[in-house]
């Protein structure tokens, strides 16, 4: 039980409640417990500052309100829930502060405030006090209540996954604000259609170079694009514009830096006191410690800080595989295994369940994803069914052996056709994400168009073949800026994307097939509704590795789309697939057309299939395959004299 308050001022402060439920680990608000904020105390208004550091001799706050003098403000222990507290009415919103905290092992360092709502400019690293008092008036109700009604998983989602540094910036090299991002980011994503932006983390951070996946502010904005309001008039203004806004979060791991959470009260606390388990050996980074309910709530507060407090619709949950595997990127001897005598990291799975649950409970609209690189079973299934509870999961296995297959020379292709076809035996196994994010792009791994083999020509055809498969495949998609015009170089964070290469016919071709894409896909149910059943998929012919072809459907109840893909250099006429019904067929899209930098092959005219079996159907049509191309066919209802032009690929 957590001990009674032991003064007036505190017992106005901080209730035996509030205390109570953070050693249970279930506030779900940390950051209003803990941190800096504005108070009446008896009709004078101060600054109320607590922290948790239960290992501590002694702590006090210092900042520009006195001096940054240690002996001016002492915190005061509050009994033993290992929180400390004082109240302060020098300090004024907009003033720096950190915590002097002397740990148990004797040495006082001064540390940035864990829940802080605010944070210097890097390299500084103070916190700042936040103006509570001139909350943000959002524009978005109409948004967020169509979005709580909206079943995510029975929707198409399409993710334009963006840094905020790099995606433009300055003539003098200076960052894009938020407000800026606004009122360029917005339009030109819906421009392309998709319906959602994915933001890489913005949580504060020091290194530019970690491009904020080494948090060391789990509930401040980070300062270099402004402020926090600035980043909820961009939250806002994508809301408003009609898109949704996903952010990388990264609850897995902190950094070193002795400013901020790492041994903060001279001893592990927020990292795992097992030292076999507390450095994490790929990043060099700390691993949270589940075990505490403590760190669980302040993680599940931040998670939920977000969504609230800033209306974000989602949050892609970053490294969920080091999460939960204790020998995660560790050889033998190098880890302990769990009481049960395995390698999951018991205490992170109910952390990641909590997480769930919680954020579900008080936003079902938002999306929790997880970034998962591993076969772990029921990622995406609910808690009550032993699931993790995540709404969607990132498909690393889908994306390695796509990029693999198409890293090849086609003249190989056919020697590695599993590559295309393996995925389809778990695709519906979970809720999946289709990611060309920023991880294939970077590390002298080259840009996606530079992956691809052959000339210019046809790298760029091989690039559109990809996206065409990614948008054929089950599960929802996610492309990282600069991939939808066929940027050649490799992403650098400290640099904008070389938008000079839309200047050229062959960029401005695999954008427009990206908008093309991205509309198909949103108004065509067959991909989306029942993209976890296998019902909603087909293969028409996935044997065909002597052409390097495979062709499938995706279809409902009501409608189908047919895709054939060819993926050699070859052209293939009058080459012969099955059909699911005797419509008639038109080309509604085909990445070979002119418009997308294409030489323009393929099927301008309606297709009339036969009453020839072919693989298993009693009928089957002959068409044209271009070269590294492919093709989506829908069946026409209402055929017109002027169909044949309308759908030519000459005019897509």
């Amino acid at each position: 039980m957590i001990a009674e308050n032991h003064t007036a001022t505190q017992s106005l402060t901080l209730s035996r409640e509030s205390l109570q439920a953070f050693a249970e680990g279930r506030t779900w608000q940390v950051q209003s417990l803990l941190g800096a904020h504005s108070r009446m105390v008896e009709g004078q208004p101060m600054i109320r500052f607590s922290v948790w550091a239960p290992h501590a001799k002694a702590v006090s706050v210092v900042g520009d309100f006195n001096g940054w003098q240690q002996a001016t403000d002492p915190l005061t222990p509050i009994g033993d829930s290992g929180i400390w507290c004082a109240v302060s009415a020098a300090a004024t919103p907009g003033q720096r502060y950190k915590f002097a905290i002397t740990g148990a092992d004797g040495e006082t360092t001064l540390r940035a405030d864990p829940c802080g709502l605010l944070f210097e400019m890097r390299p500084a690293n103070a916190s700042v006090i936040s103006d509570e008092d001139r909350p943000y008036r959002w524009q978005d109700h109409d948004w967020l209540a169509q979005r709580d009604r909206i079943d995510w998983q029975r929707a198409p989602l399409a993710i334009y996954e963006v840094h905020a540094g790099s995606w433009r910036r300055h003539f003098n090299g200076h960052w894009y604000t938020y407000r800026e991002l606004a009122y360029a980011l917005v339009p030109y994503v819906r421009s392309l259609g998709f319906t959602h932006i994915e933001l890489m983390p913005l949580n504060e951070y020091p290194l530019d170079e970690s491009w904020g996946y080494q948090s060391t502010g789990y509930f401040a904005p980070t300062s270099r694009y402004g402020s926090p309001d600035d980043l909820r008039f961009l939250v806002d203004y994508c809301h408003q514009s009609g898109l949704g806004v996903i952010l990388d979060w990264v609850p897995g791991h902190f950094p070193t830096d002795r400013h901020a959470l790492a041994l903060f009260d001279g001893a592990p606390l927020y990292e795992q006191g097992d030292p076999v388990h507390q450095l994490h050996p790929q990043w060099g980074t700390l691993n949270f410690d589940y075990s505490r309910p403590q760190v669980r709530d302040f993680l599940v507060s931040s998670a939920l800080h977000w969504l609230s407090d800033f209306h974000m619709d989602g949050l892609r949950v970053d490294a969920v595989a080091s999460m939960l595997y204790l020998d995660f990127s560790r050889g033998p001897g190098q880890w302990h295994p769990n009481r049960e005598g395995g390698n999951e990291n018991l205490d992170a799975i109910v952390f990641l369940r909590t997480l769930n649950e919680q954020c579900q409970r008080r936003h079902p609209g938002a999306l929790i994803i997880a970034e998962d690189s591993t076969d772990w079973s029921g990622v995406t299934y609910p808690v009550d069914d032993g699931g993790l509870g995540f709404q969607f999961k990132w498909n690393l296995g889908w994306m390695n052996d796509t990029l693999r297959y198409l890293a090849l020379d086609p003249v190989y292709r056919s020697f590695h056709h599993n590559l295309l076809t393996f995925g389809l035996l778990y695709a519906f196994s979970e809720h999946f994400v289709l990611p060309l994010s920023h991880d294939e792009v970077v590390h002298e791994k080259a840009s996606l168009v530079s992956k691809m083999p052959g000339d210019t020509w046809q790298k760029l055809a091989n690039l559109r073949l990809l996206f065409l498969f990614m948008y054929g495949y089950p599960g929802a998609k996610l492309l990282f800026m600069g991939n939808e015009f066929a940027q050649t170089a490799e992403w650098n964070a400290l640099d904008e994307l070389d938008w000079q290469a839309l200047r050229h016919g062959e960029g401005q071709g695999v954008r427009n097939l990206v908008r093309d894409l991205n509309d198909l896909y949103r108004r065509s149910p067959p991909l989306w509704p029942n993209d976890r059943t296998s019902h909603s998929f087909q293969w028409l012919d996935c044997h065909d590795n002597r052409h390097s072809v495979v062709s499938f459907v995706r279809q409902d109840a009501t409608e189908h789309l047919v895709f054939v893909l060819n993926f050699t250099p070859v052209p293939r006429q009058n080459y012969r697939i099955s059909m699911p019904s005797m419509a008639r067929y038109a080309e509604c899209l085909n990445t070979d057309s002119h418009h997308y930098g294409g030489s323009n092959l393929g099927n301008p005219l309606p297709l009339t299939p036969q009453p020839v079996p072919w693989m298993g159907l009693p009928q089957s049509v002959t068409l044209t395959l271009p070269p590294l191309g492919g093709v989506v066919l829908k069946p026409l209802r209402d055929h017109h004299p002027t169909d044949a032009d309308e759908n030519s690929a000459d005019h897509l």
